[in-house]
């Protein structure tokens, strides 16, 4: 996260190759940019890999920027990879939600990146096409020039910088406005936290603001929510129904998720879901519950991300 470090600076040279030691120096930022991307921890990491592929080919004596040259090769991975989630998409089971990483707390002390990765933008990015999606990642995210990403994608310059502006366009209009600092969002996570713990269906409910949306994720695979949720008396009274049957096999942990205070809930000790929570005024708008098992696989070890 820190500008000046080896992904913005000298690639570091511990022994290994030129190209194995620049790719190595740059990994946590092109995962970075390929999850935002995706929304897919398992999709970024296969990009990663069809970009180290390509890139050992690279003569790097032809590559005056490679952190450049490995965003770019990264970024058209990733493109064609998300067209084709598109398609999947369609045919997804209930509501998707983007996979869940933990995330370093330190993560958000670095706003830009914080919101980026998290789940409410994940989402309105999720709205865009994929060359608007890429444009506006690598501008606004990750600060590259527009000639860059007119060469990235292989457009001209005035074409990036009309799609760039239609893309903040579109985002301004969809993003979440008064976004919770962390200790608002930790804060008013733990109340939800005690709660759920004491099934206090009132306490619930005065913590969802009146048009709070609750969205699940099971991806066909765990018993979700079939479809978006709205209203704070019909959500709270949702995820009581769903608490009392679970009953004393729950228990619930502090994680950080997405650069975010969130919740997991384990059953009998084991992570079941991930919910994450958005926070506006000391409210929340909106609740986030993966429970598809195969978007739970990393959230036991952290994943480092990086601008």
């Amino acid at each position: 996260m820190n500008r000046s470090g080896p992904d913005r600076g000298t690639d570091r040279d511990d022994g290994a190759d030129p190209a194995t030691a620049a790719f190595v120096a740059h990994r946590n930022l092109l995962f970075t940019v390929a999850y935002e991307l995706l929304g897919s921890a398992a999709d970024a990491e296969d990009v990663l890999q069809e970009t180290w592929l390509r890139w050992v080919g690279v003569d790097l004596a032809e590559v005056r920027d490679r952190r450049a040259y490995l965003v770019r090769i990264t970024t058209r991975q990733a493109l064609t990879r998300l067209r084709t989630l598109g398609r999947r998409r369609e045919t997804y089971v209930g509501p998707w939600l983007p996979e869940p990483l933990l995330t370093a707390p330190d993560v958000a002390e670095d706003v830009e990146l914080a919101e980026s990765i998290s789940t409410a933008m994940l989402l309105v990015l999720e709205t865009l096409t994929p060359t608007e999606r890429a444009v506006f990642v690598l501008r606004e995210v990750f600060d590259f020039g527009y000639g860059e990403i007119a060469h990235a994608l292989g457009k001209s310059g005035p074409a990036v910088r009309q799609i760039a502006h239609r893309a903040r366009s579109h985002v301004a209009a969809r993003r979440p406005r008064g976004a919770a600092s962390p200790e608002e969002t930790r804060t008013v996570t733990a109340a939800f936290q005690r709660a759920v713990e004491t099934g206090d269906l009132q306490g619930l409910v005065d913590l969802l603001a009146p048009d709070v949306v609750a969205l699940a994720d099971g991806g066909g695979v765990k018993q979700a929510l079939p479809r978006p949720i709205t209203g704070a008396d019909q959500v709270a009274r949702v995820l009581k129904v769903g608490l009392d049957r679970v009953g004393a096999a729950l228990t619930v942990a502090p994680v950080h998720v997405n650069g975010r205070p969130a919740l997991a809930l384990l059953l009998d000790g084991r992570i079941d879901s991930v919910m994450s929570l958005r926070v506006e005024d000391n409210r929340i708008t909106a609740i986030y519950t993966v429970r598809n098992p195969e978007k739970l696989s990393r959230i036991e070890r952290e994943t480092a991300v990086s601008r």
